[in-house]
């Protein structure tokens, strides 16, 4: 979906890539290592710290609970809300939900706009929802519930503060053009990874890489940044962003990226 991607000449002249993993731990964790199993090089890298709020959930009762990231897992099961129908964005937040012993898991697509969708097939208007999820949120799916006619009350489960600067081992490689590509997973992040690299003075070669991003929102902060080298996932899901990886990239001995947008 949409044009092609253009931009400046990209040099990739090795193998494996070289790939910047910045979400944070530890997600970025498990990234690195299916990179690693494709036979690419990760840079583990993350640019937020993950932190639980330790903010007590709002009074309850509720009639279900809305889970749009596997960060907010831990603290709902540390409340005791296992019981709940969780309603989860996706297969990775359903998975960390059963692993966490919520017994009525639902999973959704992928994207807000499906989880609202999942929701209101599911339960009549009026139901009152927990919204467990980070400090920094999206309007949506709650947007779309409350016009609904549901009840959503949030809940501050979790903070994801940025790291003061551009991490060293980025630094260097940004310095030494031995980056090929960087994964993003979110619209904060990607916008934390472009500061960052303003800020120490790599945005040039941080441009030249290859952004794959998991949706448009997550590639919003590159496009303002006139950044063309950025590839979106035909879906939100990692499969489909790893899958993206090797299309993204040109061929070797730095031929122009003319790849089009997943």
């Amino acid at each position: 979906m949409g044009g092609g991607v253009s931009g400046d000449t990209l040099r990739l002249e090795r193998t494996p890539l070289r790939v910047w993993v910045a979400r944070p731990l530890p997600a970025g964790a498990r990234t690195a290592a299916r990179l690693a199993g494709l036979g690419h090089a990760p840079l583990l890298a993350p640019v937020l710290d993950l932190a639980p709020s330790h903010a007590p959930p709002p009074d309850g009762p509720f009639d279900a609970l809305i889970l749009t990231s596997a960060n907010a897992v831990p603290a709902v099961a540390a409340a005791g809300l296992t019981r709940s129908p969780a309603f989860c964005v996706g297969a990775r937040t359903a998975a960390a939900a059963r692993a966490a012993g919520l017994s009525d898991v639902r999973q959704g697509e992928g994207d807000a706009a499906a989880l609202a969708r999942l929701v209101a097939a599911a339960l009549p208007a009026g139901a009152r929802l927990l919204h467990a999820a980070g400090k920094e949120r999206k309007a949506e799916p709650a947007a779309a519930l409350a016009a609904a006619g549901f009840a959503v009350a949030a809940w501050v489960a979790y903070a994801a503060r940025p790291v003061p600067v551009l991490p060293e081992a980025v630094s260097l490689a940004l310095g030494e053009a031995s980056l090929d590509a960087a994964l993003h997973y979110s619209r904060r992040s990607a916008a934390t990874a472009l500061g960052l690299a303003r800020a120490a003075g790599r945005d040039a070669a941080f441009a030249r890489l290859a952004h794959l991003c998991l949706s448009e929102d997550c590639a919003a902060p590159l496009v303002g940044a006139g950044i063309l080298s950025h590839v979106v996932a035909a879906q939100p899901t990692e499969d489909a962003l790893l899958a993206a990886l090797s299309p993204a990239l040109p061929m070797r001995g730095g031929s122009r990226l003319d790849a089009k947008r997943c």
